[in-house]
């Protein structure tokens, strides 16, 4: 069990019926409703994040690679090696 620092309560509504599914799952797993739910957000977070990143990297690449093309293109510019 994890100690909690600096918790807000978070609410939300959802069907009865997915309540139901949470709390006998979480039962099912040996965790609390609220650790359950937790754990299930913090797995959507990684994900969230990892494909976030994947999204910047990518974009940083292609940035990357405009800004080397463009200096591969200056070399040709007149201002040879002496």
């Amino acid at each position: 069990m994890r100690t909690q620092h600096n918790t807000v309560a978070l609410t939300f509504r959802a069907p009865s019926d997915f309540i139901k599914t949470t709390d006998d799952l979480a039962r099912f797993s040996g965790v609390s409703r609220s650790d359950y739910i937790r754990q299930a957000v913090e797995e959507m977070n990684a994900r969230t994040l990892a494909k976030r990143m994947t999204f910047l990297s990518g974009r940083l690449n292609a940035e990357t690679l405009a800004i080397n093309e463009a200096l591969d293109a200056s070399l040709g510019d007149g201002l040879a090696d002496r």
